[in-house]
């Protein structure tokens, strides 16, 4: 019995040591599978959308407009990220981010203790692997993906800078809204540039990567801005706890207010201020509307919004109060006199309804709005403007501001500068010529002074069946003309065909004279065909 015992024990002891032995050689050619497919891992070049830039667009005052692109995304260096942001992105997403390895399992296990106590929702990645999920793998889930997608984690953290990956991840996490990178965030939450972003606007942005297309309609909806606020608490909480703020700065916080969504209906008159300054843009860079679009450039143009705005709700106003089958159409252009910076750009209703501006390309009947200029040699590209029966409301406007400057004209321009990655690569230097002697602008501002302001008579040119209105006004610093005509709309089986303008056309040009400037500074003078 006793040698049977030692028997056994010395079986056991056997046994043992080969299971041993057999784990250790299965850790061994788990650690050097591992080591090897981390050596033949490479870091993928990321996805082509993912590094698609879109182009900006921004009125005289450095106000958004829009965008032109493929996505709502424009790269930013980090230097351009306030440190309060950087750090609320971490404190919202990863921690640990500035000391761990690019994986961090712990990070996983707090994501499951905090789901199943039901805390504040932690994502499970590091945000080196978001950064990897997002612009360098696709989305499908699966054990290999998972697998690839930390090994190159764990290979970009010991490669490159953690400010690097913090950089990518900034320039490509989807906040919402359409906006991929921060940039574009801080844009359309805020309607300011990601470097302009104050502690709490940062929070709020950091605390929306959680679950972004719930969170884009904060400010819109009351349910879901309550919930972000908590959420915006919580990330201000940890970046007090880490000491990225201080409690007076955690104390002194107010929840921001952000752009309400979605936008309203201004949006169609930007697509015409867009459209224009677009292939003003492209043809002074010398490239293609497209590569415009995809080539990250921040276009700052000569618009006034805010008047814009003024001009496009008084027009839709006065448009409402017509039958439905007559159309008013509308065109206004207000420029700088001698420099030639256009502010004004009224062309259309909605450009989803009527692409075509008419301020820049419709043929308008000219009537007697050309009056003042009629027997003078002007010089190009004004040359044949007198005798044209139907000329451009910029091409009237382009006069009227030549006779405010003196006789001096000023190219009509939109785009002020251009800029890409920071480095200016266009400013507008607009050619100034004298087109009219000063003794003719002078006779031209006479004959303006001298005719009485009567903005509607027509019937044949005369009378209450005018089909088209002109008023131009000027004054040292603006030069303003508005261009009034109808139609009745297109019908089954019969065209548009022009209408005679309604009494209200008078008041209209009015009110868009006062809504651009006071009448008392401006000198008027219209004709009606």
């Amino acid at each position: 019995m006793k040698r049977l015992l030692v028997h056994l024990r010395r079986r056991r002891g056997r046994w043992v040591r080969r299971v041993l032995v057999g784990l250790l050689a299965l850790f061994l050619a788990l650690v050097g599978t591992v080591w090897v497919a981390y050596l033949l891992t490479t870091v993928p070049a990321p996805h082509p959308e993912t590094v698609s830039q879109s182009t900006v667009f921004l009125d005289a005052e450095g106000e958004y407009l829009g965008r032109r692109g493929p996505v709502d995304r424009q790269d930013v260096a980090l230097a351009e990220v306030p440190r309060h942001v950087q750090d609320a992105v971490i404190a919202a997403e990863n921690r640990s981010f500035r000391t761990d390895s690019g994986v961090s399992p712990s990070a996983l296990v707090r994501a499951a203790v905090s789901t199943l106590s039901g805390g504040e929702r932690q994502g499970g990645s590091t945000i080196t692997q978001q950064y990897v999920k997002n612009a360098l793998l696709s989305p499908e889930q699966s054990l290999t993906r998972k697998a690839r997608e930390a090994l190159i984690a764990v290979k970009l953290d010991r490669t490159r800078t953690k400010d690097t990956i913090l950089e990518g991840y900034l320039n490509t996490v989807y906040f919402g809204r359409g906006a991929a990178g921060i940039q574009s965030a801080a844009r359309n939450y805020f309607g300011v540039d990601a470097k302009d972003l104050t502690v709490s606007q940062g929070a709020a942005l950091a605390a929306i990567i959680n679950r972004p297309t719930y969170y884009e309609r904060a400010g819109a909806d009351a349910k879901v801005t309550a919930t972000l606020e908590k959420r915006w608490r919580w990330v201000l909480d940890a970046m007090r706890s880490s000491g990225s703020i201080t409690s007076a700065q955690r104390a002194s916080a107010a929840f921001p207010a952000f752009r309400f969504y979605p936008p309203g209906n201004t949006d169609g008159q930007r697509q015409y201020l867009i459209d224009a300054a677009a292939v003003e843009a492209a043809r002074h860079l010398g490239i293609s509307q497209d590569q415009l679009a995809r080539g990250g450039y921040t276009v700052r143009t000569t618009f006034d919004l805010s008047t814009q705005y003024a001009v496009s709700e008084r027009v839709r106003e006065r448009a409402m109060s017509l039958p439905k089958e007559t159309r008013l159409h509308a065109a206004v252009i207000a420029m700088v006199p001698g420099d030639g910076a256009v502010r004004v750009l009224y062309g259309g209703r909605d450009y989803a309804h009527q692409p075509f501006n008419d301020a820049l390309s419709g043929a308008v009947e000219a009537g007697t709005a050309l009056r003042p200029f009629t027997g003078m040699r002007l010089g190009a590209p004004l040359t044949g403007l007198p005798g044209t029966a139907a000329p451009t409301p910029l091409t009237v406007a382009s006069a009227y501001a030549t006779a405010a400057a003196a006789g001096r004209y000023a190219t009509p321009y939109m785009v002020e500068r251009i800029t890409r990655g920071g480095h200016t690569v266009y400013t507008a230097h607009p050619d100034r010529h004298r087109v009219m002697s000063p003794g003719e602008a002078a006779t031209a501002a006479k004959y303006a002074a001298a005719s009485p302001l009567q903005m509607f008579t027509g019937g044949a040119g005369t009378g209450p069946g005018a089909r088209t209105l002109w008023q131009s006004a000027y004054s040292p610093r603006l030069a303003l003309t508005t261009a009034l005509f109808a139609e009745h709309p297109a019908t089954k089986g019969h065209p548009a065909r022009s209408a005679h303008l309604p009494d209200a056309a008078a008041d209209l040009a009015a009110g868009v004279r006062s809504d651009v400037f006071s009448p008392a500074s401006a000198t008027p003078t219209r004709g009606e065909g």
